[in-house]
């Protein structure tokens, strides 16, 4: 671990290799697991402006659970994210023609229908930011689904850090991610 400004960075973000590798997870990410993508406030003021726009490029049954539950819900910890369809999609996916697990908040970006491309937090994956009082938390999450994509990132030597720069830069500035350089820098030198 190593501090830049006020996060704590986890060393394998630079030192593990990362690339998605969607033809062979089918964007199971999206799909898999039993929470929704985790948010912010600010997202969730966002989720409800940009709904009427996005609903065009979901699902249905995307759709009838953000009309029932709202473009976001709030766990019983207190944490906001992604509603979900009966406990597995989140309520934005939906599929292209070869079944593989798309953003509709994205796709609805990509046509130039809203300026904001998704969620930070799905962004960032792999990578996970926790908040604490005094400081934030950047970690590798590793997670079975994703061996395919650490599998072609070895192949292709694109550790972590290269992958979600943009996110990164998104969450944390370029000055943070400059800094952030330099300190790779260093770990390839030793």
């Amino acid at each position: 671990m190593f501090q830049l400004g006020k996060t704590i960075v986890s060393e394998d973000i630079i030192e593990k290799d990362f690339l998605c590798n969607l033809s062979a997870c089918k964007g199971a990410c999206c799909i898999d697991g039993d929470a929704g993508a985790p948010l912010d406030a600010e997202e969730v003021a966002i989720l409800d402006e940009i709904y009427p726009k996005v609903k065009p490029f979901m699902r249905k049954e995307g759709i009838r659970v953000v009309e029932s539950d709202g473009t976001s819900i709030k766990t019983e910890d207190g944490d906001l994210e992604t509603p979900l369809i009966n406990g597995a999609d989140c309520a934005y996916v939906i599929f292209d023609e070869k079944k593989v697990a798309l953003c509709a908040i994205e796709e609805a970006y990509n046509q130039g229908e809203i300026s904001w491309k998704k969620p930070v937090s799905c962004h960032l994956y792999p990578v996970r930011v926790q908040h604490y009082t005094e400081f934030s938390a950047v970690n590798y999450h590793k997670w079975q689904i994703c061996d395919d994509a650490c599998s072609l990132g070895k192949e292709l030597q694109v550790p972590i850090y290269k992958f979600v720069k943009e996110a990164l830069i998104r969450k944390f500035g370029e000055d943070w991610y400059s800094e952030l350089e330099k300190v790779a820098q260093t770990f390839q030198q030793s």
